[in-house]
């Protein structure tokens, strides 16, 4: 019996077909390697030390835990919190640079094309790129006589792109975003002292402070965590979301499809995978083009199938509707399909062994971005750049095409494959709530308040390999729709979600509860939101101040009755995503484990003593039971402080009523 029968590491069926055909062919794949190297358990309490070359220094806990006094130190004398501190820093600030260094090259290429020198790029929201220019305080209208006419829109984006480019830059003030936070909320970070300067600035600061000998006090380490973490959620990451809307257009509701089952025998299979759909945009172009199409018909192939992996998969599949292949630990698999005849990376998430895999098979991996290359296995690197963009996507388009007479093992494609629904935004919920003249989050708020709803979620984060692939999510989610919580999702818990069947109005009446799944049916939406990639959360963020400026659910975020979690994390971009919504006031909530259990203290200051100083503060749970639990209890807890704890009766509106509500909007 194969050893995925014996144990099954996923509760995907075509991830199964996979595995089982990679130990028929002796493939070793991240669920083997997962097998067979244990973690380091001092590694897991975060209490290894080795920011100097005197360690490093490893401070386990008692196998008995701490009686009385903890006397571990380092050799400098550092504590267990301290070392802790300064790792889960660490931590934040290489996921705040991941997410915001993707924002900065978003700016530059989004400055490029508004001053015309990217012919590839233009802008395709103006709507978006007003809206988002007011938050730069930049004129949208100029005075012509006695009249205020619109300003024209390349010198706005030109202005715009130069003002959120300063933002890495910037040395001493605020980030523009933090005053679209709600006001009580701006206002707390203010006096705590905690909104961001500049994205690269606190970011530097936190490698600074944790070098040896620095800051030694674990307060004030979370206090900076803070602040970086705030620079990616509502700097790096939101800049990055809101320029790519403007270039490539605001994503609105689309149909896709999931799961390995999307490519084709007898196509051309191009799989995106990484994060940044500058250049996924541009081979979503190129694929289509005639003369390419041409060309992979003479090499015998029927067309070009392009799929997305990880997270690009997100961007190409909002605003084109292109199929995704699957999530993070489904990459090797794919290539074990033999049927992909080139894999396109540029950053994060890229598993090095995609390339080991590779040499198994007939793959090239083509690898795009000069921060990140491979020397192993059949790669190829053609550098990405904007100034010629779509040039450069044709020459790795037709790479592939070339590649396809050169199959060589057998094939084989899982049948499995689920429609989806995703595309939504905070806007686009705006809209789906009351349409394009009376779009407003009052309706979800009434609901809210009346019970039918009981409160919201963002279910978040990457694939673990540590756990069995993609069941923590879904239980986790199903868990929380049956009790009549509506799900925002991002990343490859959207993916999960997606492969079984909840991203789908009709899987509100399966999955929700009774209130929930009414809702659903009365505006038309699936109960699950996929509102795009890991860089996006920060769309759930403007969710989340969208249902506090409607009113009724107190002044802030940490009032709303809402959770935060990441089932099945592995990557630093989490533990940076998880403070900034920690930092923002939302009770958040990690599987896996987080690397603070050796540091006792430490670990209390995040878990409790957090909550009174920014509203918001860290969980574990390994048992996505357990975490649903926990989420729903905090969810209820906040339903009482906000005197809403006992369903009320349903109110409907008349157009008296919604008369009324556009008269206060309008005041407002």
């Amino acid at each position: 019996m194969a050893e995925t029968e014996k144990t099954p590491k996923s509760v995907d069926p075509a991830t199964l077909k996979m595995l089982e055909k990679a130990a028929q062919e002796k493939i070793s794949t991240i669920f083997d390697r997962a097998e067979t190297m244990k973690p380091c358990n001092i590694g897991e309490q975060g209490t290894c030390c080795k920011i100097c070359a005197q360690g490093p220094c490893r401070l386990p806990l008692p196998k008995k835990g701490i009686e009385g006094e903890d006397t571990r130190v380092g050799l400098c004398g550092a504590t267990p919190n301290t070392i802790a501190a300064r790792n889960f820093a660490r931590m934040v600030a290489a996921g705040a640079a991941a997410h915001s260094d993707h924002g900065r090259v978003v700016a530059e290429v989004f400055l490029a094309a508004a001053r015309g020198e990217s012919k590839d790029y233009t802008i395709k929201d103006t709507k978006k790129l007003v809206q988002v220019a007011k938050d730069f305080d930049i004129p949208v209208t100029v005075k012509e006589g006695d009249k205020e006419v619109p300003r024209d829109t390349r010198e706005i984006a030109v202005e715009l792109g130069e003002k959120a480019l300063a933002e890495w830059g910037r040395q001493e003030g605020e980030i523009y975003f933090a005053k679209r936070a709600p006001k009580a909320r701006y206002d707390l970070w203010k006096k705590l002292g905690i909104i961001p300067r500049g994205i690269d600035r606190e970011v530097v600061e936190i490698m600074h402070r944790t070098h040896m000998g620095v800051d030694q006090d674990y307060e004030n380490i979370v206090k900076q965590c803070s602040r970086a973490a705030l620079a990616d959620g509502w700097a790096g990451s939101m800049i990055a979301t809101e320029l790519q809307d403007i270039l490539f257009g605001s994503p609105v509701p689309i149909h896709g499809e999931i799961n390995l089952g999307v490519l084709k025998k007898d196509t051309v299979n191009i799989i995106v995978h990484g994060h940044e759909p500058l250049l996924s945009e541009m081979i979503v172009v190129a694929s289509r083009d005639p003369e390419m199409l041409k060309l992979a018909e003479s090499k015998g192939a029927k067309g070009i199938t392009l799929a997305g992996m990880c997270c690009t998969a997100n961007e190409v599949l909002m605003r084109h509707g292109m199929p995704i292949a699957g999530n993070y630990l489904q990459q090797e698999l794919a290539i074990i399909t033999g049927a992909v005849d080139a894999m396109v990376v540029d950053v994060q998430c890229i598993m090095e062994n995609i390339a080991n895999v590779a040499t198994c098979y007939h793959t090239k991996i083509v690898t795009t971005n000069p921060r990140a290359k491979m020397k192993s296995g059949q790669t190829v690197h053609i550098e990405f750049n904007e100034h010629h963009a779509l040039e450069d996507a044709k020459k790795i388009v037709r790479t592939a095409i070339e590649n396809f007479p050169n199959r060589k093992a057998e094939i084989l494609i899982p049948d499995e494959k689920k429609m989806m629904v995703a595309g939504f935004t905070f806007e686009s919920i705006n809209y789906h709530l009351g349409g394009t003249y009376r779009g407003s989050y009052v309706p979800l708020n009434d609901n809210i308040i009346n019970g039918r709803i009981r409160g919201i979620a963002g279910v978040v984060g990457c694939n673990n390999a540590r756990t069995m692939h993609d069941s923590a999510h879904l239980t986790l989610v199903k868990e929380l729709l049956k009790n009549d919580v509506i799900v925002l999702t991002t990343g490859c818990n959207a993916m999960a979600c997606g492969k079984a069947g909840l991203l789908t109005p009709e899987a509100a009446k399966e999955f929700c509860g009774g209130g929930l799944a009414e809702v659903c049916e009365a505006v038309g939406i699936p109960p699950v939101l996929h509102m795009g990639s890991c860089v996006d959360n920060s769309r759930i963020l403007m969710a989340a101040t969208a249902v506090v400026k409607a009113g009724g659910l107190g002044n802030d975020i940490s009032d709303l009755p809402a959770a935060g979690a990441a089932p099945e994390w592995m990557s630093e971009k989490a533990i940076s995503i998880g403070q900034y919504f920690v930092a923002s006031g939302v009770y958040t909530i990690f599987g896996v484990g987080l690397p603070v259990t050796g540091a006792p203290v430490f670990q209390d200051y995040l878990f409790n003593k957090l909550e009174g100083i920014v509203g918001g503060k860290w969980d574990v749970a390994v048992d996505p039971y357990e975490m649903a639990k926990k989420m729903l209890a905090h969810i209820d807890k906040k339903r009482k402080a906000l005197g809403i704890d006992k369903a009320r009766e349903r109110v409907l509106f008349d157009m008296e009523a919604r008369r009324k509500l556009a008269e206060e909007e309008a005041a407002a």
